[in-house]
């Protein structure tokens, strides 16, 4: 974090841009946050440490209410369009397979996607710089710039193109869509909790005859079996997407809460359960595309406040992917549009006390959207990072036929929340009783 003399309306030959807003990063929290700022007229100055196209660690999949978000900013969702359909959920457990079709919802469409985020992240940042937002690729942002004497968020300050020049630009509203990294939140102190779950992803690619199956997949047995005579079962899932060009995107999530989470060796985890997959899969080396890649997943609510003089935190680097699932696209562009929305309605306002009442809605408005259904998602991750409730729960629970729409639609977070069925009103219910984690 840099002190700025200059002040937010001062004069720096330092400075290269202004803005009436500074979006940092363009993945999908970023791009669709740009995306609806430009539409409402406002000069939205979007940064982006990459150049696209470009590639990020996920699973490449979205559940039915990330399609959502897809269709709300006007993107064709269709298969013409170059998305892979899913029909629903197969879950596997070593001694159970379910087929769960996605339910029919008010809220939600009964589909899936998939697309890889070499094609995804570059759409949405393509959708953004059609709505008007200015588009500044290989720009790294290393902190924030703020007022000197009110410790004011007034811009940021990084390095950007090939030579890293240094780079200021300023804007009275700054929004930190950077990612697990969070420099943003870091440079002004904003730091996580580490009571929180976190989680880690490895994924890769293969070429299998399983590319086109209609079905994510959801593997909630996760052996260890680097020690033959002592596996272990692991709090975590493996998954598989397939994406109708050939290939599946194959990988695995572990959560902190397990004693082993510090001490293991992903890449080989995933080696070793790969290797114990039907050789008709096609998951054997052989058939992999490109090196194993892995990233972390901050769930949760891991760090907050959400708006702090002057910053907003979307998405990852406000820790909302979900303890359920380790999705967090669908979070961060519903956190993303929030975001916009309160945004809009602040810069409408005269600067003082009633834009800060603007602001200060927003981590309200993210509270009420998806904060108690995370705090029973962080109770959730708790539990089955004790091995034995995670084998009690794959073993049994699944087979307790009434349980399964209440489990699958928790899980997924694909349920209405007005109206529905007994279901949708019991998820909804519990998530309001749940206390938003602060």
């Amino acid at each position: 974090m840099t002190k700025d003399p200059a002040g937010p309306h001062g004069a720096d030959d330092i400075a290269d841009e202004t803005a009436d807003v500074i979006v940092v990063g363009a993945g999908p929290a970023g791009s669709t946050a740009a995306t609806y700022l430009a539409r409402a007229g406002l000069d939205v100055l979007l940064l982006e440490k990459s150049e696209f196209p470009r590639d990020k660690v996920c699973g490449d999949g979205l559940t039915p209410r990330g399609v959502k978000q897809l269709i709300d900013l006007g993107i064709d969702t269709s298969e013409d369009a170059g998305w892979v359909h899913s029909r629903g959920l197969r879950i596997l457990t070593a001694e159970l397979t379910l087929e769960l079709d996605w339910p029919e919802l008010t809220s939600y469409p009964p589909y899936g996607v998939a697309r890889t985020r070499h094609d995804f992240d570059d759409l949405l940042a393509r959708t953004a710089v059609q709505a008007g937002a200015r588009l500044r690729q290989r720009t790294t942002v290393t902190g924030a710039l703020t007022h000197e004497r009110t410790g004011r968020v007034i811009g940021v300050e990084g390095k950007a193109g090939q030579d890293k020049r240094p780079v200021r630009h300023r804007a009275p509203l700054v929004l930190a869509c950077d990612g697990v990294s969070a420099r943003l939140a870091l440079s002004v102190g904003i730091d996580k909790h580490d009571k929180r779950p976190m989680g880690v992803a490895v994924r890769r690619y293969y070429k299998s005859p399983r590319h086109d199956e209609p079905y994510i997949e959801g593997h909630l047995e996760l052996w260890d079996r680097s020690d033959p005579r002592d596996p272990k079962l692991l709090p975590g899932y493996g998954w598989a997407f397939p994406l109708g060009d050939g290939t599946v995107n194959v990988g695995l999530g572990i959560l902190s809460t397990s004693k082993a989470f510090r001490n293991t060796d992903y890449r080989a985890l995933l080696r070793s359960w790969l290797d114990s997959t039907p050789p008709e899969w096609g998951y054997q080396e052989e058939n992999a595309i490109g090196r194993i890649g892995g990233a972390g997943l901050p769930m949760g609510f891991n760090r907050t406040p959400h708006y702090r003089d002057g910053l907003l935190l979307v998405g990852d680097a406000g820790g909302m992917v979900s303890p359920f699932n380790g999705e967090g696209i669908a979070a961060a562009m519903e956190s993303a549009r929030l975001a916009a929305e309160h945004v809009v309605q602040a810069l409408a306002r005269p600067e003082g006390p009633s834009r800060e009442r603007a602001l200060h809605g927003y981590p309200r408005a993210v509270g009420e959207l998806m904060g108690g259904y995370y705090q029973l998602g962080n109770l959730f991750a708790k539990a089955i990072g004790k091995p034995r409730v995670m084998r009690l729960a794959t073993k049994y629970g699944l087979r307790i036929n009434p349980l399964i729409p209440l489990v699958f639609k928790g899980m997924s977070g694909c349920y209405d929340t007005r109206g529905g069925d007994a279901v949708d009103r019991l998820v909804t219910v519990l998530s309001r009783l749940a206390p938003t984690p602060r």
